[in-house]
């Protein structure tokens, strides 16, 4: 932690106390929007729109498909609160700066949090397009967001990452895809630092890990949110096939367009799965 447990402590409160002023919505629901996915935020019905630069403490979106706000409503009759747009380490963010978000989210009374990034596609299995379910992941990033004194009213030193995206949630998503028709993958998620994109060795060592898909984003956010007791999901849109053998070069606008193929698959799981949290599941 760069600044002094206290500090941050009351950074986070203080972002809390000035959404709280700012709208009336007590959102059960967090929900973060990664790369090319900001759409989702056309199915919520937004009572309050707050830039991240308005909010105090909050780091603002320097990638620029990130819309960098924060979205209060209701999605599928649930209060919600929504991240249009995330914060990675290879902005030069810190891991806490990229979490303090959720912090925020909790002190606000969410108790879930949905989330979604964009990813490479290494399980051969997959398809540029396809939405996976997260079910683990694997931290390369180098550093953890709970490094430093532990804030015990958050939770524990040591939190427990052996399930660390709900089973009841997945089982969830499983059940709404099925019944929309959606075709979902499953797979493990490997979080790397970035910005580039990584190398035909580099794929090879990942996959024999045992990852299906490689990203820059979501990690630090689950573990925070698993520190604080949050239930968790997550979904990766595959935006490129990343296979050593016959890797071709990829660009920005084709992950995004990539992305944007995917959308409407996790924007129909993602608003089920909400529904669902609202009947009380």
């Amino acid at each position: 932690m760069t600044e002094s447990p206290t500090s941050y402590v009351a950074a986070v409160e203080a972002a809390a106390a000035f959404l709280r002023d700012q709208t009336a919505v007590r959102p059960k629901v967090g929900i973060i929007l990664g790369t090319g996915l900001g759409a989702l935020a056309d199915d919520i019905e937004v009572r309050d729109s707050i830039p991240y630069d308005a909010i105090p403490g909050f780091p603002v979106s320097t990638v620029e498909t990130h819309a960098g706000r924060l979205l209060f409503g209701t999605l599928a009759g649930v209060d919600v609160v929504a991240m249009q747009g995330r914060f990675h380490l290879y902005e030069g963010y810190s891991p806490q700066q990229i979490t303090f978000p959720v912090r925020v989210m909790k002190e606000l009374g969410v108790g879930t949090l949905l989330v979604s990034n964009a990813a490479g596609g290494m399980n051969p299995l997959f398809r540029r397009g396809d939405l996976m379910l997260i079910t683990d992941h694997i931290n390369l990033q180098g550093v953890n967001p709970l490094i430093g004194p532990n804030v015990d009213a958050w939770g524990p030193r040591f939190p427990d990452m052996s399930d660390p995206y709900d089973r009841s949630l997945r089982a969830l998503a499983e059940a709404v895809a099925l019944e929309e028709g959606i075709k979902m993958q499953q797979g493990v998620y490997v979080v790397v630092t970035g910005p580039n994109l990584e190398t035909r060795a580099e794929y090879r060592m990942l996959r024999q890990m045992g990852a299906d898909v490689v990203g820059m984003s979501t990690v630090p956010e689950v573990i925070v949110a698993r520190h604080m007791g949050l239930r968790c999901l997550a979904f990766s849109v595959i935006t490129d096939e990343c296979f050593p053998e016959c890797l071709a070069p990829v660009e920005l606008a084709e992950i995004v367009e990539a992305a944007g193929l995917a959308e409407p698959k996790m924007t129909a799981v993602m608003r089920g799965v909400v529904a669902r949290i609202g009947q009380g599941a």
